[in-house]
């Protein structure tokens, strides 16, 4: 048995991972790699294809292909059984079983890989002593991490205890220097001037330096020996407008955000955050359990009426708050649509799933992984495909007609009553303008972006109060193809699965946990070609 190569790639022959464990160039591996789609062909049952040199020894893991690279010699046997142990370590290291998902664990795939296989022969491993070797410590790693951290604490101390010494050094120049007042000002070229230098650049420069309460009284008192008519004042007035940070826009910076506009380009002005609204801008999950379920619409329309494609793909991911809170089942319900198949995670307990529609792993003593910082940890995945075309959300309707010397463009959409649509935006290609189009009658609001030739149409809400609405502008005269493909854009709130989180099943007892659902339909390429 030689193995030359473990491979993972797609359909197409893309090489997403691939470990070579002789002595080969990387045009040669590209070459066989490129070359296995065409020699795989369809409706077989075979799992292996020779050519004259190499055998392809197979696997298909969804969208892709586990593949292993042997001679002729090898002992096809010996390497079926290494296809099915490296097939069983893919799920184990990528949550996702795609490109994006292989990619991301591509480096932990490849040291699997050299665990099970060394110098194109098998190892008799298992896969729990796989993934022990590649998650072993190293006692030296872990001393030197100590001795590092150890260093650079210490070096902290000596920075702080540096610091001090200066500052007390500089208290006992100003007071050997001059008394009262004086002393006090002096200490300004400290931490008292940049604390309160900070405070009114924070301010927005409205009072300046005489807006502080505590800093405004200095001025009053009265050194030792002086009077108040004999001394300025200077310290209580704000700098000068000219001086210093200025937080406003110049003339001419103005002069080109104005022109930028003019030409269609969105600009969006800088503002001062305010206290409390960046955060409730996207809060962090509080729930001890988040389940997401999202559908992304792929829709193309034709511009005479019918369907071209439908296909509505959706995942139901799960986010948990607490690591030790892992060893949970997840209760669904699903709408009973007959035209949606449904896919489960490798890791998720089929059975379980297809008997009572509840998602646990396979090995209920291991718990879920938080999935935080990301999208969640995938569970469940669906597709719906159809050329019905009262499946479709949204339909759009678009007729030019030339008059004269210009060209008068109707478009008109209809809204099914299955889901309330929001933030549309219907984006018509124009020709290449001089200024923007005239629009005639709209139902909604519209937008010209001049620098891309496309007139946005967006509608924040479509409900049973709008279902139908309709847009008339006026163009010179042009062909009707120029206004195609129109693209459209939108969310809802509810989806074509229905599907609906029923509750949480604690594995180790007590009360089933609080959850939240949020759900999401979005399009991710819908078009009137």
């Amino acid at each position: 048995m030689v193995v030359l190569a473990a491979s993972i790639v797609n359909k197409s022959g893309k090489v997403l991972v691939s470990r070579q464990f002789v002595d080969m160039s990387r045009i040669r591996i590209e070459g066989l790699l490129a070359a296995f789609p065409k020699l795989v062909g369809t409706g077989k049952q075979h799992t292996y294809v020779e050519t004259e040199n190499v055998r392809y020894v197979y696997q298909p893991i969804e969208a892709l292909f586990l593949l292993l690279v042997t001679t002729k010699q090898s002992n096809i046997l010996e390497d079926l059984d290494t296809l099915r142990m490296l097939s069983k370590l893919v799920p184990e290291y990528s949550m996702s079983l795609d490109e994006e998902g292989i990619g991301s664990a591509a480096f932990e795939l490849i040291f699997a890989f050299d665990e099970v296989i060394s110098l194109g022969h098998r190892e008799g491993v298992t896969v729990a002593q796989v993934k022990q070797y590649c998650e072993m410590e190293s006692h030296e790693e872990k001393l030197h991490k100590l001795v590092m951290q150890s260093k650079i604490n210490e070096t902290r101390d000596v920075m702080k205890r540096k610091a001090s010494e200066i500052d007390k050094s500089k208290i006992e120049k100003n007071k050997g220097d001059k008394g009262g007042f004086m002393s006090l000002s002096s200490m300004g070229s400290g931490r008292l001037e940049s604390s309160f230098s900070d405070m009114s650049i924070s301010s927005g420069g409205g009072g300046g330096f005489g807006s502080g309460s505590g800093f405004g009284m200095i001025p009053d008192v009265e050194p030792t020996g002086t009077k108040a008519k004999d001394r300025p004042r200077s310290s209580a007035v704000a700098p000068s407008k000219g001086h210093g940070m200025q937080l406003g826009k110049s003339k001419r910076a103005s002069q080109m955000m104005e022109s930028l506009k003019a030409e269609g380009e969105v600009i969006v002005e800088d503002v001062q955050p305010i206290i409390g609204q960046s955060k409730a801008a996207a809060p962090p999950p509080t729930d001890p359990f988040t389940l997401s379920v999202e559908e992304k619409l792929n829709v193309t329309l034709r511009r005479d009426g019918g369907i071209s494609n439908f296909d509505a793909q959706g995942t139901l991911s799960l986010q948990i708050l607490n690591q030790e809170d892992g060893l949970v089942q997840v209760q669904i319900e699903t709408g009973g649509n007959p035209g949606i198949l449904f896919k489960t995670h490798p890791n998720i307990n089929r059975e379980l799933f297809a008997n009572e529609n509840i998602l646990g792993l396979k090995d209920p003593n291991r718990p879920f992984p938080t999935g935080q910082g990301g999208d969640g940890v995938g569970l469940l995945r669906w597709r719906m495909q159809g050329a019905d075309e009262s499946m479709v959300p949204l339909t759009i309707n678009c007729w030019p007609s030339v008059s004269g010397n210009e060209t008068y463009v109707s478009i008109e959409y209809e809204a099914s009553s299955m889901f309330d649509l929001r933030n549309v935006i219907i984006s018509v290609p124009l020709p290449a303008l001089r200024e923007a189009p005239n629009v005639k009658q709209i139902d909604g609001e519209w937008r010209y972006d001049s620098r891309n030739s496309v007139l946005e149409w967006s509608i924040l809400l479509i409900d049973n109060s709008n279902r139908s609405g309709s847009m008339e502008f006026v163009v010179p005269p042009v062909d009707s193809s120029v206004f195609f493909p129109i693209s459209v854009r939108f969310t809802a709130t509810s989806t074509y699965s229905d599907l609906r989180v029923m509750g949480i099943i604690p594995l180790r007892g007590g009360a089933p946990p609080k959850f939240g659902q949020r759900t999401q339909l979005t399009t991710e390429n819908y078009q009137v070609v």
